[in-house]
This record gives structure tokens, sequence and C-alpha cells, in this order.
């Protein structure tokens, strides 16, 4: 037998074991969540990629990280977080008008509201007050907007609306509103009810651009998973009566249906959306990213439990089906711009943890 054919033989022979394995347990009780959650956690700290702590890969996981902490209230976690703060002095990295850059903001300010220690977020505000009044080389470089990629809605709007919260100041909702809008006008698809990742992947007049096998347009499964989990996150920290909170409100409400018209019967969502036979296999980051989204929709009454329960109860045991046994959770795909089928059950990313760390922490909330 060929040495591919024994590869996926293997490969489906694991995934099998662990289907089995996810449907004897029940996932869904809260020791095993805490559990499991502590388990994915310790691998990614013990497990770190080669780019610096506070860049986007890891910003991202830190947003789990300290969702879990709030879940199992494990020091160990909290003091990892104050680590990796001290480490970078509470800095983001030196692109300010980067989304991707100011996404570790977002546990600065959660630790921030623990500690109460002013520097702690000081560098967090001085970026993002620099980008009110500074022209930055990102909308220079992508005809006036700055937000100019799907997985940017993840990482800075709900940078600027806890920094709102936290300072009671609305200018940095208004900001983020000003700049949500502009990539919203450019990437979002009425008809899809999904995001577009970037200019690149629109379609012209004539109905030509990037297609998939099948001849449908690409829409990315993280990319609008970084968009669900960080509208999750902007309407947490969002005041109820904000004037454009309906705006979020529908949006998140349009992503959702459609999201869950395309889960699969294994729980997952394959890496584009659109044509799911070509890409067998679940992916981890924009699963969980999903479960996550969709659990809090619940958990804050925007989506109804009747509908939406079903669809987080599959995509969840789902997800246990990407561990492994010491808490690595695989079938991540790589850092890229694209779907790719390049990813497997060893692959695994910063990200990839961070929310499925995102997902479990109100996953463990929902009234079953």
């Amino acid at each position: 037998m060929p040495i591919k054919i024994v590869k996926i033989v293997f490969a489906c022979m694991l995934l099998t074991a662990a289907n089995i394995h996810a449907q004897s347990t029940d996932v869904f009780k809260p020791a095993y969540i805490k559990a499991t959650m502590l388990k994915v956690a310790n691998w990614q700290l013990n497990n770190r990629n080669k780019a610096p702590l506070n860049s986007w890969t890891n910003a991202a996981f830190y947003t789990g990280v300290f969702a879990a902490y709030e879940t199992t209230h494990a020091n160990g976690l909290l003091d990892s977080m104050m680590a990796m703060g001290e480490r970078y002095n509470w800095l983001t990295p030196a692109r300010y008008d980067h989304a991707d850059n100011i996404a570790i903001g977002q546990t600065y300010i959660d630790l921030y509201r623990i500690k109460k220690d002013r520097r702690m977020i000081q560098g967090t505000i001085d970026s993002v007050e620099k980008t009110k009044t500074v022209p930055g080389n990102e909308a220079k470089k992508h005809n006036g907007i700055t937000w100019w990629w799907c997985d940017a809605l993840f990482m800075a709007p709900p940078t600027f609306a806890k920094l709102a919260n936290t300072l009671n100041d609305p200018s940095y909702l208004v900001l983020c509103d000003t700049l949500f809008r502009q990539c919203y006008q450019l990437l979002f698809n009425k008809e899809e009810n999904l995001f577009a990742r970037d200019a690149t992947y629109l379609w012209d007049e004539k109905g030509e651009g990037k297609k998939e096998a099948n001849g449908k347009k690409l829409f990315w499964s993280r990319g609008n998973g970084w968009v669900m989990a960080g509208l999750a996150r902007l309407l947490e920290e969002m005041p109820k009566n904000y004037a454009s909170r309906d705006f979020y409100i529908t949006l998140f409400k349009q992503m959702s249906e459609r999201l869950v018209s395309l889960q699969q019967a294994d729980g997952l969502w394959r890496t584009s959306l659109l044509d799911p036979a070509s890409y067998p296999g679940g992916e981890g980051s924009g699963s969980a990213f999903d479960c996550y989204a969709l659990a809090w929709g619940i958990n804050h009454k925007i989506l109804d439990k009747d509908k939406y329960l079903p669809a987080v109860k599959k995509a969840w045991t789902g997800l246990q089906t990407l561990l492994t046994s010491d808490g690595k959770v695989g079938w991540v795909q790589p850092i890229g711009g694209d779907p790719r089928r390049n990813f497997n059950a060893e692959s695994w990313e910063a990200y990839g943890s961070g929310a499925f760390l995102l997902a479990g922490s109100e996953v463990i909330k929902l009234k079953k």
C-alpha cells in the first residue's frame, strides 16, 4: 500500500478513535471542561512558538488564557500572563495602526482590571491615541482603510471597546465604529452574510475573481471565525444603549444563521465555507471561534437557545476530537491569508489553543 494512503488510513483511524472517546465522555460536565481547558492552556504555555509573546498569534492565545483563568481561577495562568506583560513592559508591537499589534491590549486591559496598575495599559492607550491623530501606513496603502482584512475585526475592536469601558471614554468606541464600518463596507457580502478575507477576494463586475474548485466564492472559515469572536468580545464591552449597537447585533445574528447552515455533520467547519467537499477535515481554530461566539450569543440571549444550542453542542463535541491526550489542539490551519490543505492532526498554532479556551469559557456557562 502506498505510504500516502497508509498515512490517510492511519489519520482516519485516529479520528475515529477520538470520536469514540468524545462520545463516551460527558464533555459538557463543568469538571471536564475546566480540566480540559487547563490541559490545553498548559500545553500551549509549554510549547511556545517563535513569535514574540505580544504578537497577534499569541495575543489571540492569551485572550483564551484569561478566559480560562476566569473559569478555573488557576493562579498559575494569572502568573503566566503577568510574566508575559512584564517581559514586554506592557507595550504593544511598534506598528501602532496595524490591528494585529493592538490585539495584546485586550489581555493587558483585562489584567489591569484586576491589578489596577496604570502602566499595564498606558502603552495600549498611547497606541490607540496615536491611531486617532496620526495618519498611518495601513490606511495609506489600502485606500484609506485601516482595518483592511477581516481578521482585524477580532484584533482591534475589542481592545478599543475595553479601553472605552475601562476609562469611561466613548471616543474610543466612536473611532472603533468608524474603522469597523469601513472594513464592513469593503468586505461584507450581503448575499452570503460572510466576510471576504480582503479586497483581493472580491469579484469584479464581470463575476471574475478567486474561486474554489466548485466555482463558488472563497470565504475563509477562520477569517469569519475571527469576525464572529471579535463581535462577541466587542458587544461584551459595548454599552447596551450605545447608538450603533443594533448594527452589530444584526450583523452577529446574520452571520450566526449563515454559519450554522454551513456547519458539517461532525460539528466542525471546513477551511473554505462554501466548498466543504474540497476540505474533508474540520479545522480547529475557525470551528472553535464559531463555537465560542455562538455559545456567547446564547448566554447573552442574543441568539435563540432552541435554534442554536444543538449547533454549539455539536461544535464542542467535534472540537474534542481534535485534542491529543496531553492537550494539544490539532488540525489547526497554519498562518496564512486563505484556506489551505497543508495541515493535519499534528498542526497547531497558538491561536487555535486560544480559540478552544474561549469556546470552553462560554460552553461551561450554558444551561443545557
